[in-house]
Order: C-alpha cells, then sequence, then structure tokens
C-alpha cells in the first residue's frame, strides 16, 4: 500500500517538483505526460491512457509509440473510460463496446498495441464516467440525499470529466486510500472546451480545504489558488 501517491498532471510551469514527485510510492500521469524526464520527473508507476476519440487513435497510428520514454518507463496503464456495462472481464473484450457519435472506442487495441510490453492493464468501473459527470453536471459538489441527475435522458449533453479528475477522484474516495497523502502536481484545469473546469477546480480546491489531497499549483496560477498549496 502506498504512503504517498504524486499525481502529475499536463499544465505548463509545474515548478521545481521533480525531486518530491520520483520519491513517491506510486507516480501517476497522463497520456503524453508534458515535462516527463525533465521538470516532472522521471519516475511513472501508474500511466492514464484516454482510451476513446481522436488521441488514442493518433497513438495507434504510431508506430513508434510504444518505445517512447513515458510508456517505456510505465509500471503499469490505466485506460479511464469503460467501454461498457458488460465489458468486465480479463482480457478486454471487444465485444460490448460503446461507441458514442464522433467518440470511437479504442480500448481493444489500445490494449493490444500494450501487451507486447507484458505490464498491467487496469480499466476503470463501468459507471465510474457516469457517475463523474453526474457530480460535475451538479457543479461539482455531490447532490443531496443522492439525488444527482441519475434520470437524466441519456441524450442531454453533460461535462465529460478529464482524465485527471477521473482518476484522483478514484484515489480520494478509495477505502483503502484514506490515510494515503495525495500530491497533484501540473493542474491549471484548462484546455479542451469540453471539460467542466470550474467545476473540477472547484471539487480539487474543496478536497484540498479538507485535507485530502494537496494541490501544487502551477506557475502563474492566481494568488487565490496558491493560498491552497500553502495552507
Amino acid at each position: 500500500m502506498p504512503r504517498r501517491i504524486a499525481v502529475v498532471g499536463n499544465a505548463p510551469g509545474l515548478g521545481p517538483h521533480a525531486g518530491a514527485i520520483d520519491t513517491a510510492d506510486w507516480v501517476i500521469r497522463f497520456n503524453n505526460a508534458a515535462g516527463f524526464g525533465a521538470e516532472a520527473g522521471r519516475r511513472v508507476t501508474h500511466l492514464c491512457l484516454l482510451n476513446f476519440g481522436g488521441q488514442a487513435a493518433e497513438w495507434l497510428e504510431d508506430p513508434g509509440f510504444i518505445r517512447r520514454p513515458v510508456v517505456q518507463a510505465a509500471g503499469g496503464f490505466v485506460l479511464p473510460i469503460h467501454p461498457g456495462p458488460e465489458a468486465l472481464a480479463d482480457p478486454l473484450p471487444v465485444a460490448t463496446r460503446r461507441r458514442a457519435p464522433g467518440d470511437h472506442d479504442w480500448t481493444p487495441e489500445l490494449a493490444a498495441a500494450l501487451a507486447p510490453l507484458a505490464r498491467p492493464v487496469w480499466l476503470m468501473p463501468g459507471e465510474w464516467e457516469e457517475d463523474c459527470r453526474r457530480l460535475l453536471a451538479a457543479g461539482g459538489a455531490p447532490a443531496r440525499d443522492g439525488a444527482a441527475s441519475a434520470d437524466r435522458d441519456e441524450g442531454d449533453a453533460s461535462p465529460a470529466p478529464s482524465s485527471g479528475f477521473l482518476v484522483v477522484r478514484r484515489l480520494v474516495e478509495a477505502p483503502e486510500l484514506q490515510d494515503v497523502a495525495i500530491d497533484c502536481y501540473g493542474f491549471g484545469f484548462a484546455g479542451w472546451e469540453g471539460h467542466a473546469w470550474d467545476a473540477e477546480r472547484r471539487w480539487f480546491e474543496d478536497r484540498a480545504a479538507e485535507g485530502r489531497l494537496r494541490l501544487h499549483v502551477p506557475d502563474g496560477a492566481s494568488a487565490e489558488a496558491r493560498c491552497l498549496e500553502s495552507a
């Protein structure tokens, strides 16, 4: 069981945290892992790779993908979007693959591409992404008495959680990790417009205020945000 987990986002201006990152028991990074091997440190125990959409397609088209330094260094891989409610078995099945319009599921192909590395591939639970969508649609705070928008229509728009949000919320709420220190670096809460950055920021700030995680804000962040790091 880890004593300290470093979760490293991809925002620029990470700051001088490479030493603290590399001495954590778990070091979790995302996708192309900006700054890996430099200001963001050189260790990675878990590499989270988005398994839906265009980014995954680009990786699969690159014959050198699994030779990238961060992929080679990873102790294992986390695929954050579950392909369907019945896809629970290991190895990852090709059947029961969810395909939203314009959002292709590359879960089996990505798992197959990583297989030559002989490292673990973990898949997040089937309902996790949808539960995170509901939480973010409520502004980043759980609804009272569990009355989140669970009854919304499938066609209703809801914010897509970032990979960082999916992973950090999972860590924070895992019963076996309640006594583990979680340090979050390189989270700038900006980027692709499909993410609910304001709601994600509020959730992170609330968990930091509770002492459940430590948010090390990137260079150039506001004075208000820097208060969270020093709290």
